[in-house]
């Protein structure tokens, strides 16, 4: 579990604060206690707080390409990213580092917004091309790395893993949504793309943003969603593929260069009173 942020001027050049960017980056100290970073530069600003799993010694965030055009923070992990990494070697990419987010930077240089499509991980992560002047951001496709964003009234477009992150922005007006109190009541959560606060989102699952000073309005897009159509296999051929998927599933989460456990969930179910 890693932490990220950010700061983006929609409106023009404007410094970032970099006290008020670390302050926001300490807010998620506990995604990442093992290295923190940030990354200034005018109207943009990005922060990382690391927990050290891939590439321990060289794995450090921000991250950029050579020519440091490209700077990337990131959370998550991507179990692919030797099979893309090979990929992107043979298409010329030259690679400084031994991390999945070195390949994800490549990634970007080659096959820009369509890059989240050659994933497979779990990840949030926030992009800025310099050349381009690109903010873009993406969520994993079942969303199992949070990722929250906002535009201020002032212009700023703040992101973070954690709203705790945004609220530390103190140009973040607090005014409770409505409509996120009755399903947080009726549901005993709030569904997504909701957040407690009013103008204050979740990136759905499977979504990117891009953000430009040309085009500053957030409009998130969907790049998977789960085919939900009936299949025509039979029951003995769905168990053998559940059962090779899971497999590799697992055996895919098992690359570190830490120590790792592993956890197995289930149902529990209490006692008969009698008993």
């Amino acid at each position: 579990m890693c932490g990220i942020a950010g700061i983006f001027d929609t409106r023009g050049l404007r410094l970032i604060d970099r006290p008020l960017l670390e302050r926001m980056n300490q807010a998620q100290f506990h995604r990442g206690p093992d290295e923190g970073g940030t990354f200034l530069a005018p109207g943009i600003g990005l922060a990382h707080r690391r927990l050290s799993i891939i590439d321990v010694s060289t794995g450090q965030q921000p991250l950029f390409n050579q020519d440091r055009s490209i700077c990337i923070v990131f959370n998550g992990e991507i179990y692919n990213f030797q099979q893309v990494r090979a990929e992107l070697q043979a298409l010329g990419y030259a690679f400084q580092t031994h991390s999945d987010t070195e390949v994800i930077v490549q990634a970007w240089a080659a096959w820009g917004e369509d890059c989240v499509r050659k994933l497979r991980g779990m990840f949030a992560f926030a992009i800025w091309d310099t050349r381009q002047e690109k903010l873009f951001i993406a969520r994993d496709r079942l969303g199992i790395k949070p990722l929250y964003f906002a535009t201020l009234e002032d212009g700023q477009f703040v992101f973070g893993s954690e709203l705790k992150v945004l609220v530390t922005h103190p140009g973040l007006a607090r005014r409770l949504d409505p409509l996120a109190v009755e399903d947080y009541f009726a549901l005993g959560y709030v569904p997504e793309p909701r957040t407690i606060y009013r103008n204050v989102f979740k990136l759905l699952p499977g979504h990117t943003l891009t953000l430009s000073r040309a085009s500053s309005v957030p409009a998130p897009r969907q790049y998977w969603d789960i085919s939900l159509r009936p299949g025509t296999n039979k029951p003995a051929d769905v168990e053998h593929d559940l059962i090779a998927r899971l497999k590799d599933a697992v055996g895919s989460h098992l690359m570190a260069e830490v120590p790792l456990g592993a956890f197995l969930s289930g149902a529990w179910t209490p006692a008969p009173w009698w008993r």
